[in-house]
Parts: structure tokens; sequence; C-alpha cells
């Protein structure tokens, strides 16, 4: 063999060597967990329209990925160089460059939770958005005077009382009011769905009539098994004529006039508001609260009971009576009788 193929063998065996050496090296910074934060977990913001050299500095500062390198090296690898997301991010061990790109990518951002009991009112609901920081409780309330949102199923909707659903929502940091306000008018729509509606329709109910007695349910009782019996007496007091006669719906249109503090007085069962069903037969003009599933179905399938009146017992479920006579006997003893014990 002459001396120069001799030469360019070994050079082609030294490039190869050095190549799978490199390969080595580049895969090892790929690939090797780092942890470059003391804290137990580090966050990291990319705002919408950042590029990736600023994203690049922002992971090396934050002691996400180890180096430059290392980030440029995933970033090629993975070829996610134009699929980069952006939100916040949160981290809590060692991760490989390729799994931060990964993560980024597909914009697996970090959710806050922030849940909405049932029978909470739009201004008890931005209470709750402001306290648990997501914004200014003014700006949910705005958002939910968007009455358009829930236009497809109830044209005299003025806001969107009763129909923001309530649950457990894991929002992003930067999630707006309008944004989640939409999100709860859909969690609405897909359980008050084609199937209700035609239940509903059915029974001669409108979806707003439904939401408004539910409401109603929601706010009498927290007892599962008895939402379907006060929904029983509020419907059987709609189809005789009688007046609701509920307290919550009085406590309602005091918190709209600005007089409520905590209790209602005899002569407060007079005041005149449309929501006051001691005063105007029928029901309110909507819903006074966000009901839940629950209580929806309760309106839509009653108890087959010919109650009409219920009192507490103090203990969170109540005692149903047939006749007046019984209702006294039963507020005599669990109202009157109670507390003087």
């Amino acid at each position: 063999m002459r001396k120069g193929a001799i030469a360019g063998t070994l050079t082609l065996l030294v490039l190869g060597i050095c190549a799978i050496v490199a390969s080595l090296i580049v895969r090892d910074r790929l690939y090797d967990p780092y942890q470059g934060y003391a804290d137990a977990e580090q966050f990291v913001v990319i705002a919408p329209g950042t590029g990736t050299a600023a994203i690049r500095r922002s992971l090396v500062e934050a002691g996400i990925v180890r180096d430059e390198f290392a980030f440029r090296a995933a970033l090629w690898w993975t070829g996610h160089a134009l699929h980069l997301q952006a939100g916040e991010y949160r981290f809590d061990s060692p991760s490989t460059a390729v799994d931060v790109i990964e993560r980024i990518a597909s914009g697996d951002v970090h959710t806050r939770p922030i849940t909405f009991p049932e029978g909470l009112t739009i201004a008890e609901m931005a209470e709750t958005f402001e306290s648990r920081g997501f914004g200014a409780a003014a700006d949910f309330e705005a958002a939910a005077g968007d009455a358009s949102l829930i236009r497809s199923v109830d044209v005299e909707a003025v806001d969107l009382e009763g129909y923001l659903f309530p649950e457990t929502y894991a929002l992003p940091r930067d999630t707006s009011a309008s944004s989640l306000v939409a999100m709860m008018v859909s969690r609405f729509l897909d359980t008050f769905d084609e199937s209700w509606r035609s239940a509903a329709e059915e029974q001669g109910l409108t979806v707003r009539q439904v939401a408004t007695l539910a409401s109603l349910v929601e706010k009498e009782t927290g007892a599962p098994d008895e939402r379907p019996v006060v929904a029983a007496v509020y419907r059987n007091r709609l189809r005789i004529g009688m007046l609701l006669q509920a307290d919550p719906t009085v406590v309602y249109a005091m918190r709209l006039a600005g007089t409520y503090a905590g209790n209602i007085r005899r002569s407060d069962l007079a005041m005149d508001s449309p929501y006051n069903t001691y005063r105007y037969a029928g029901l309110p003009p909507g819903p006074i609260a966000a009901p839940g599933a629950a209580a929806l179905a309760a309106v839509l399938s009653p108890a087959d009971v010919n109650y009409l009146y219920f009192v507490s017992r103090n203990d969170g479920t109540h005692a149903f009576a047939r006749t007046l006579a019984e209702h006294n006997r039963n507020v005599r003893e669990f109202q009157i009788l109670y507390f003087r014990r």
C-alpha cells in the first residue's frame, strides 16, 4: 500500500473517531439531567413573541439548561426551533436539554387551580378570581356581563348569572377574565346538553327557567338527596300558582340593593323587587346563583312528592310538609323551640 493511501486511511479513521467522540459529547449534553437552581422549584415566563435567543438566555440564567451550547444542540436535535410556545413553565427536578425543549414546544405550561363552589353569584366569583391572583374582580364582572355568550339558549339573558358553571379550573397564570368566563359558559353548555334541553322543552320549561329554579335549589340545600325534593316543592307551588317564598331570592334582591347585612328581617320580605318571591308570584327574573349539575338535574327530575313546604332542621337538612298545619308544627319544633333551647 502506498504511503499516500495509508495516510488517507488514517486521516479518515481519525475523522471518524473524532466524529464519534463529538457525537457522544453532544448526546451526553443533550440527555444529561441538569439542575442549576437551588430552590425546590423554578419558574420561567416566556412572553408571546419572544425569540429563541431570549428564551435561551432565560433558561440558562434560570439554571434550567446547562449552557447555550446545550440549548442550541437540543433545539437542532429536536427540530423545534419554530415551535417554542409562550407561557409560564415550572421546573422542580433535573431536566435534560431535550426534555426542556420538548416541554416548551408542546406548550406544557404551568397551571394553577381556581375553584368556584356551587351557589356563588357573579360578584362572589369575581372576588374569588381576584383573591387567587388572576386579576381584578372588576374585570371578571365586566366579562360576566357579556350575555352574548349564552344567547344560543337564552335570548333574555342580560348577563351570565347562573351560567358560569361551578367547578375547579386549571389555568395558566396569564388567563384573562374574559377567557375564563367563556370557558365557564362553555362548560355549562356542555353540561346542559341537547338531551337536557329536549327534556326541558318536553316539560314546558326554557333553559332560563331551569337555571333559575336550579339556582334556588342550590341555595336552599347542600344535601344531595334533598335537591330533587326541594325542586319538587317549588315546581308544585308553581303548578298551583302559589308564591315560592324563597328566602334566597330576598337575599339576592337585598344584595342588588346593597342592603343585605347578613340576615333577613320581617320587613325585608315586603321589599319591592321582582326577585322578591314573597311579593311576586312565579319565578324571579333570572338565576340568583350558579347551579351545579346535580341541581339542574333535580329540576328536570324532581321527586315524586306532594310537599309544598319545608323548613330547616338547623343541621343542613330540612323537614318537609304537605299542609300548612304540618309545616307550622315543623316550624315550632325546628325553629321556635330549637332556639329557645
